[in-house]
């Protein structure tokens, strides 16, 4: 028993002095700001990155509520449950959205929805009834209330957070609820019927009245934001209200390439709350394009379109055989793809043609880089149209710039065979490498000047041409600037001959490259008429663009002295490899000499190699001359476009 007691008031001592010592350190750790005691509310410093997302949560970035929604399901009692049964969550906020008509809750509906939405569409198990489209089209739904519906508070203004993540929530809905249930292949359904709702349905009508290509043409859509893009510097994005999709057409039969245009869909409701239960929500599915339509009236607000014209680029260029195009356009005597101008997108009368020229072994691939940057330009997106012409880049230069001047011409007049629609003639055109030459053919008047470098002339200076023949030599070889054609760009143009263009060069050229029969017949008339002609060996046998751009070729180192016709204005882009003197610098197959010229009305030197054309500063060069171009030109409006 003593043992007992005994043990009891050690006990007794032990326990108290640790309550002592407790104390005492609570209250120095209190006294001296001890950190390594946390309270249950605090604060702690972090970085704005990390201070930045909790203020700025929403469900697409960051799989989470934003603030305001997470005030709203604990001021309605409706944390827990959302946690547990969401559909339940869903249908209160509804009832007392349809109550209060409040708008804080209609955003906070559209971001549940769409939380739920992803909760659903991680679910495994076939027999879950759930369709997370449902929820995503609810989300879209609920968004546009909020943005433009009737309620108590006012339209929110661009300075609520909520306005840009409502515009999201919207975009990132639609798109979502636009593909197939628990598809992976991105691909938009783009039809019209009822759609049921978490809470209520929707009546949908589709419209594409407002798009210029048909659909017929049209294997699929897809939705945009279901895609990485990568190859290209900057992904060209409006911000706005719709989803954006792409349009992939049918393979073509011939070459099997499927081409891919930009979309946008927008869903436009008639009516509110009240009509999700009874009888039902209505809504239009429209389809734009951003090559026509960049706003959509909503009642009286003009409302910009959500637009992507990277992606569908980025896809286009994905397909193997447009990397190809190139190398078998060079070597083949079969044209792959036929000659000619290939719009990237509908002819809209009042915009003007720019059109690219790609150089040799290339093909329209090298102005990716360029043509996406452009396009991020609204200006330069509303007052141009921006053409690619493709051709055998191994045929000789001369009889692609005939090529280009008959396409060109064919294109016009298909287009516009009344000649009322003013903006086709202020045309300008681009060529990069062998394509500036090809360019330059549209755009001078060379009289008998090349025509002297293959005939002969007798003592009073006068052409010696066989009967019957002149015709044809003068079609080879004299060539009239286009009237439509106002400017011109040169980008690391062998004006006066690549040096890489050496005879062994030549020699293999002409082993590898097989050329049109049209051409060899070409070449062997003028080979038969040699006691007449004056032919530099650069034409006879079977010349290739690589005997075109010897810089001993005569009718190249001629054509270099002529300058652009009146009226028409040149510039220049030259590539020059290092830091060193540039007029003294080449960049792996042109000489800065043999690439500028006196006439250009500009010159920019960017160190470079000699594919330049996809340089921030050869790109920013041509932005700034098409804007010189239109500040020429009289003020754009809409109702002139067709004016003669």
């Amino acid at each position: 028993m003593k043992v007992l007691i005994h043990g009891s008031r050690h006990y007794f001592f032990s326990v108290n002095r640790f309550v002592t010592i407790l104390f005492l350190t609570l209250a120095a750790c209190g006294l001296a700001g001890c950190k390594g005691v946390q309270s249950p509310v605090g604060m702690d410093q972090a970085s704005t990155a990390r201070s930045y997302r909790q203020t700025h949560d929403n469900p697409i970035g960051r799989d989470t509520m934003s603030r305001e929604t997470r005030e709203l399901l604990h001021r309605y009692g409706q944390a827990e449950q959302f946690a547990q049964a969401p559909d339940k969550t869903l249908q209160v906020m509804h009832e007392r959205a349809v109550k209060t008509r409040s708008r804080g809750l209609l955003f906070a509906l559209a971001e549940l929805n769409y939380l739920a939405a992803h909760q659903v569409q991680q679910v495994v198990k076939p027999w879950d009834a759930r369709d997370a489209r449902n929820y995503y089209l609810a989300s879209a739904v609920y968004a546009w209330l909020f943005l433009f519906g009737d309620a108590n508070e006012p339209v929110p203004s661009a300075y609520d957070l909520r306005f840009r993540t409502a515009c999201d929530l919207y975009n990132f809905g639609l798109g979502w609820a636009l593909t197939g249930r628990r598809s992976t292949n991105a691909v938009a359904r783009l039809e019209g019927g009822e759609r049921q709702l978490p809470v209520g349905r929707v009546e949908l009508n589709f419209k594409s009245s407002q798009f210029p290509w048909p659909l017929e043409v049209f294997d699929r859509f897809l939705v945009a934001d279901q895609f990485l893009v990568h190859g290209l510097s900057v992904r060209n994005r409006q911000p706005g209200l719709g989803a954006p999709l792409i349009g992939v057409t049918y393979p073509d039969a011939t070459n099997k390439l499927a081409r891919a245009v930009p979309a946008t869909v927008l869903l436009r409701l008639e009516g509110g709350l009240a009509e999700m239960t009874q009888p039902g929500l209505r809504g239009s599915l429209e389809l734009y394009s951003p090559f026509d339509s960049t706003t959509v009236q909503v009642e009286k607000v003009q409302v910009p379109l959500e637009t992507d014209t990277t992606v569908s680029l980025a896809y286009t260029l994905n397909q193997s055989y447009v990397w190809r195009i190139g190398r078998m356009q060079f070597l083949s005597d079969v044209e792959r793809i036929p000659s000619g101008v290939y719009p990237t997108q509908p002819y809209r009368p009042g915009r003007i043609p720019v059109v690219f020229v790609h150089g040799t072994f290339s093909s329209p691939v090298t102005w990716a880089e360029m043509f996406n940057t452009l396009m991020a330009d609204p200006e330069l997106r509303q007052r141009y149209q921006f053409w690619y012409f493709i051709y055998n880049s191994g045929n000789p230069t001369i009889y692609s710039g005939n090529r280009l001047r008959a396409a060109l011409t064919e294109k016009l007049a298909q287009l516009d065979p009344e000649g009322r629609d003013a903006a086709l003639r202020q045309m300008v055109v681009i060529g990069h490498s062998q394509g500036g030459l090809v360019t330059k053919l549209t755009a001078t008047d060379t009289g008998d000047q090349l025509l002297r470098v293959l005939v002969k002339t007798n003592q009073a200076g006068q052409l010696q041409i066989p009967a019957g023949k002149e015709a044809a030599l003068r079609k080879y070889a004299c060539v009239s600037a286009l009237p439509f054609v106002k400017r011109v760009i040169f980008i690391s143009t062998p004006h006066r001959g690549s040096y890489g263009a050496t005879g062994l060069a030549q020699n293999l050229a002409r082993r590898i490259i097989s050329l049109p029969t049209s051409i060899l017949r070409q070449t062997t008339d003028l080979a038969g008429l040699t006691e007449n002609l004056s032919l530099p060996k650069e034409v006879l046998g079977s010349p290739t663009s690589v005997d075109s751009m010897s810089p001993k070729n005569p009718m190249l180192l001629t054509l270099a002295d002529i300058p652009v016709a009146p009226g028409i204005k040149a510039h220049s882009i030259v590539a020059v490899k290092g830091d060193g003197d540039y007029q003294e610098g080449k960049d792996g197959l042109v000489a800065y000499h043999s690439a500028h010229v006196d006439y250009a009305e500009s010159e920019l030197v960017v160190r470079s190699k000699h594919s330049c054309q996809n340089k921030p500063e050869a790109i920013e060069e041509v932005r700034r001359i098409l804007h010189e171009h239109l500040a020429t030109l009289p003020a754009y409006r809409p109702d002139s476009a067709r004016e003669k």
